[in-house]
């Protein structure tokens, strides 16, 4: 995935500047007019898409003022759009040093965000052990914990991977992460952890219906037909317009056996809509996106997704 420009506004840009190193410092740390020129103007050639020009500038700035948070951001930034992991993780980590202690939080979600990415990137190169050290350092976030669960089972250790997704289920029961532990479970034989994993996410998250109806569909699944049509029509009176919902009641009918009323269901599940991919809205800017995805498709932050709720 690339990192589009707008993510910049998730740090602010010139604050925390009186740990910057200037030959000729300003009273309070503030930028001379020189300096101010240079920031300004690489910005704008970076926002018109000339990549290379901005680095000369931001580098530049770097020359006479070698912790500049202004010029080291936006080289972070150039080199994650390039997908340049470790340059950019490079110089988070000089950000990190430069920056006071009111500022620092934000700025090490950013190193968890960039081991991420590098420990992706190692899965991808079937590199298990590299992408492990990378992940370890990132669980700040859910996607960190996610692949790291997944680099540990494919490594073999899928004991360690079920402990790390249920610690981050424990602190947001997010489907994704429940899925991973289902499929183990059910793997293993055990229908019973498979129900209180999800009746223990709807406790804890009564207003996600999306774990509501995933409950219902592991009852369906496991054959437990009564259940299933229980928790399926207490989503439906929650949300009566949901394709899913009435795909699964159908598909519970058929099974009975009662064919006009599965009819009328999967009638109605396809007036309703075409896909039953749940629903999920970024938390950051507001666009929609029909599958969770670990990076906003509209605004490209990470893990601001959530199940729309009814």
């Amino acid at each position: 995935m690339t990192l589009l420009s707008s993510l910049r506004t998730f740090l602010s840009v010139g604050i925390g500047l009186k740990r910057l190193f200037d030959r000729r410092p300003s009273p309070l740390g503030q930028d001379d007019p020189e300096t101010t020129a240079l920031l300004a103007r690489a910005d704008a050639v970076r926002r018109a898409g000339r990549h290379q020009e901005a680095g000369t500038l931001y580098r530049q700035i770097l020359q006479t003022r070698r912790s500049h948070l202004g010029a080291l951001r936006g080289l972070r930034d150039l080199a994650a759009e390039a997908r340049r992991w470790e340059e950019a993780l490079e110089l988070q980590q000089r950000i990190v040093g430069a920056v006071g202690l009111a500022e620092r939080s934000p700025e090490t979600e950013w190193l968890a965000i960039l081991y991420y990415e590098l420990g992706r990137a190692e899965l991808t190169r079937s590199n298990t052990p590299a992408a492990l050290v990378h992940l370890k350092s990132a669980l700040r976030t859910d996607p960190a914990a996610l692949a790291l669960g997944d680099a540990l089972e494919a490594s073999g250790d899928r004991r360690e991977a079920i402990r790390v997704w249920e610690r981050a289920a424990e602190g947001q029961p997010a489907l994704p992460l429940l899925v991973r532990l289902e499929r183990c479970f059910r793997e293993e034989g055990r229908p019973s952890r498979m129900i209180a994993l999800y009746r223990q996410a709807v406790e804890k998250a009564p207003d996600e219906l999306a774990l509501a109806v995933a409950l219902g569909r592991v009852f369906f699944e496991l054959e437990m037909l009564d259940e299933a049509t229980e928790q399926f029509e207490k989503v439906e009176v929650r949300a009566p317009d949901l394709p899913a919902v009435h795909a699964y009641l159908g598909a519970v009918f058929e099974r009975r056996g009662e064919t006009q009323a599965a009819f009328e269901e999967y009638r109605r599940a396809l007036q309703l809509g075409h896909a039953f991919d749940w629903p999920h809205r970024c938390a950051a800017c507001g666009a929609a996106s029909q599958l969770w995805q670990d990076q906003c498709p509209a605004c490209r932050r990470w893990n601001t997704l959530r199940p729309v709720r009814g």
